[in-house]
């Protein structure tokens, strides 16, 4: 994403009614705030934000946006949708600076599945973790984490210690080393209950009993 570039053009009208104006042009209204600055009306070219949502790395990661030649890195921390259409229909940009320490999500990735020894034995790849919180400069966040499993046995896990973290970059939760996945063995197929078993014999039982029953009465 640091080679995206977002058009910015800053809304004289705010408000309802500025907004609308904005998306009957085709573009899409939201608010850049943050940095020590004063929060500002803003309307972004509705294509460039469909293309940049298309990427899959659009929210929580950094862009830069440009205002008649001035350029800004934000990050955009949320994006409302037309509940019909799925269009984007406002957004919300944060001004950062490329080395400022931010808190985002990354998403994990699983690599090495086909190799995995546990897997190939028939065990699951059960996800405890599918992002992970990190404290990280904002011109380093990694589009995904990689997670490699190809070596786990059965009963084996992946700890956040086993992936490769960028520089400066340390996950929020630093009191242990969580888990992100574990190998888990295929669960035990339940065996018949005595129960079961017992409920069968009396109805073998009662047939037997029928069947002399019916015997005697041809006899006499």
């Amino acid at each position: 994403m640091a080679d995206l570039i977002l058009t910015l053009e800053v809304r004289e009208r705010t408000g309802k009614g500025g907004a609308r104006e904005a998306r009957r042009n085709d573009m899409v209204p939201g608010v850049l705030y943050g940095g020590g600055k004063d929060p500002v009306a803003i309307s972004l070219k509705k294509n460039e934000v469909i293309k940049a949502l298309n990427s899959g790395t659009f929210l929580a990661h950094m862009i830069e946006v440009d205002h008649k030649g001035e350029k800004q890195s934000v990050i955009a921390q949320d994006v409302q949708f037309h509940p019909v259409t799925d269009m984007p229909e406002h957004v919300d940009l944060y001004r950062v600076d490329k080395k400022q320490i931010i808190s985002v999500e990354v998403p994990v990735h699983f690599v090495g599945e086909e190799k995995s020894p546990g897997l190939k034995r028939g065990g699951t790849l059960n996800v405890v973790r599918h992002e992970v919180e990190l404290n990280v400069p904002a011109g380093k966040i990694p589009e995904f984490l990689t997670a490699d499993v190809s070596k786990l046995m059965i009963g084996d896990n992946v700890k956040i210690s086993d992936i490769e973290l960028p520089d400066g970059a340390e996950p929020t939760i630093t009191d242990r080393d969580f888990t992100i996945a574990t190998i888990a063995g295929r669960a035990p197929v339940e065996e018949e209950t005595d129960e079961e078993e017992t409920v069968e014999t009396e109805v073998i039982n009662q047939n037997d009993d029928t069947v002399e029953d019916e015997n005697d009465g041809e006899e006499e």
